[in-house]
């Protein structure tokens, strides 16, 4: 059914507008919103402006002389979380839904084009942690209404509000506050269009989350429709990831993390979205950032996607069925599991206190990876009931299976099955180590394979370690560490031995950048470590490169 009134929403950032707008993750100024009686074929409510605080940026330039608005106005507006409520309380006043979130009257939002919402109002309020209602998900794309109107073909041009006045015949209106004057000229559109008889009836929709899905090795995906990201936090999941690219439809499990040889994520992934529009769209988030980190994205084909996605075992399959379709399910992937393990260790490491959390299907819900041969890879994947559950997993990271410590992080579909067939690909002609006491994640002070698995370079993101216990295992490392050792990158602790494989009192340790690896020298350079029978243990903690740990280890 056509919905009874349509609320138009335009939206100026303090850089970009027009066609670039949201494309460099400039924060919003201006919200105005008009609504727009379909019934009536009239605007029944006058316009609203807010301007919204910004901290953080400096308007442009451009955007002064485009929209008149100073940063002094700025500075004294309400944030975008309270004009959004504004913006509720106005929608529940006029009758169109109250603010427990039921619909009143059947409205729907309308958009100049596909990027308020999708690159700028959803990004912006996702990463601000702004909760937004359902009807923020739907709305309609007028551009896309005028051609369905007017059965324009695409060699028509239909790319901005003066495009569809000049195919209306109708005049530009006289209005010299920038974005109220969008809206009124939405107005005369969508006027001329419902007296013809248009009828605003297939809204566009917006994901709310990542959904799971299974892709297999003979699926034909599209080459439109698909972007690498380089660049990513290495701990970042597939949600993470779709939070990135919020606004627009990613696939059902259309992310999928790439890995290296040895299992270990390398800081892409692959997006696969619903369509070429989204692709393209997608593309214009190239050097966005993550947190403190900016991520590239780039073309990828079909073909790329399916080689990272694409699964046929059947175990992994098996497990990931048990995953289903509602997406509340989360996969947790384990590292560092003894070689000799059992479903009801994992149970049990679960359910201990504090924070008890219960696998899903009980031991149907642990996935053990082997490599070709049958072996152990110490790694594991973990079904979950929901969110919440997840989280008090994951609140045992680095806790320990004996004298092992366990790691922890969210996982995806896609790194299940590629994780299964990279091993059984690759791994018979790789040995790798996961956490633990010698000889895992270890090193002889002579020549070995270690370059194979240890960072190199002249960034002073690393630690090195002198002074420990001989006993000392990698949970002594941490423990020691305290606080800082959330710094320390995936696999990061690496214990030394000497020649005859006996323990140096070294470790090496690679952190997450180098003002972590100095901020945890000065505090923990020449602390006490006490040994089991309490003697005292000076430990020097030492910045160094990657470089410089490798020539310390060949130099032993």
């Amino acid at each position: 059914h056509s919905p009874t009134s349509l609320v138009c929403l335009f939206f100026v950032t303090s850089g970009q507008n027009g066609e670039n707008l949201g494309s460099d993750e400039e924060q919003i100024v201006l919200f105005v919103h008009m609504i727009y009686d379909l019934k009536e074929n009239k605007v029944c409510i006058q316009l609203f402006l807010y301007i919204i605080q910004q901290h953080e940026s400096i308007i442009t330039e451009e955007c002064r002389i485009q929209t008149g608005v100073s940063e002094e106005a700025i500075l004294n507006a309400p944030p975008l979380g309270h004009v959004i409520d504004e913006f509720e309380n106005s929608l529940s006043s006029h009758q169109l839904h109250n603010l427990s979130g039921l619909t009143r009257q059947n409205f729907c939002l309308c958009t100049d084009g596909q990027l308020h919402l999708r690159m700028c109002l959803l990004p912006e309020c996702s990463n601000k942690n702004i909760n937004l209602a359902h009807h923020y998900f739907r709305f309609f794309d007028l551009r896309k209404e005028f051609r369905k109107c007017y059965k324009y073909e695409d060699d028509v041009a239909v790319h901005c509000l003066a495009d569809m006045l000049e195919l209306s015949g109708l005049e530009k209106v006289d209005e010299p506050q920038y974005g109220m004057r969008q809206c009124k000229e939405m107005a005369l559109i969508i006027h001329k269009m419902v007296a013809q008889g248009h009828l605003f009836l297939e809204s566009e929709y917006i994901k709310d989350k990542l959904e799971p899905g299974v892709c297999g090795k003979d699926e034909v995906v599209d080459d439109d429709t698909v972007v690498r990201a380089r660049g990513l936090p290495w701990q970042s999941s597939d949600q993470d990831i779709a939070r990135f690219f919020r606004g627009l439809n990613v696939e059902k499990g259309g992310v999928a993390l790439c890995l290296s040889p040895q299992g270990r994520r390398n800081g892409e992934a692959l997006i696969r979205f619903e369509s070429k529009e989204h692709r393209d769209l997608a593309l214009r988030k190239h050097k966005h950032h993550i947190g403190q980190r900016y991520i590239e994205v780039y073309k990828a084909s079909g073909e790329d996607f399916i080689a990272v996605a694409g699964g046929t075992l059947t175990e992994a399959q098996e497990f990931l069925s048990r995953h289903g379709d509602g997406g509340s399910q989360i996969i947790v992937r384990m590292r560092g599991l003894p070689y000799i393990c059992k479903a009801e260790q994992v149970l049990n490491f679960f359910k201990q206190e504090p924070n008890p959390a219960d696998v899903l299907d009980g031991e149907d819900g642990v996935l053990f990876v082997h490599q070709a041969d049958g072996r152990s890879t110490g790694d594991a994947f973990v079904l979950f009931s929901s969110e919440s559950e997840a989280d008090l997993a994951l609140s045992k990271h680095r806790q320990c299976i004996g004298t092992r410590y366990i790691e922890l992080f969210k996982s995806t579909t896609a790194e299940v099955q590629q994780v299964d067939i990279t091993t059984l690909e690759h791994f018979p002609q790789i040995i790798t180590f996961p956490a633990a006491i010698h000889p895992a994640n270890s090193f002889l002070l002579q020549p070995t394979s270690h370059q194979q698995i240890i960072t190199s370079g002249t960034k002073r993101d690393c630690l090195r370690i002198r002074g420990l216990p001989t006993d000392a295992h990698v949970s002594d490392v941490l423990t020691f560490l305290g606080e800082n050792s959330k710094y320390i990158v995936y696999q990061g602790v690496h214990m030394v031995y000497n020649s005859r494989g006996m323990p140096s009192g070294e470790a090496f340790i690679q952190m997450d950048g180098e003002q972590s690896a100095e901020i945890t020298s000065l505090a923990k350079n020449k602390k006490v470590m006490y040994t089991q029978g309490g003697r005292k243990n000076y430990i020097e903690v030492i910045q160094c490169s990657g470089d410089e740990m490798n020539l310390l280890l060949n130099s032993g």
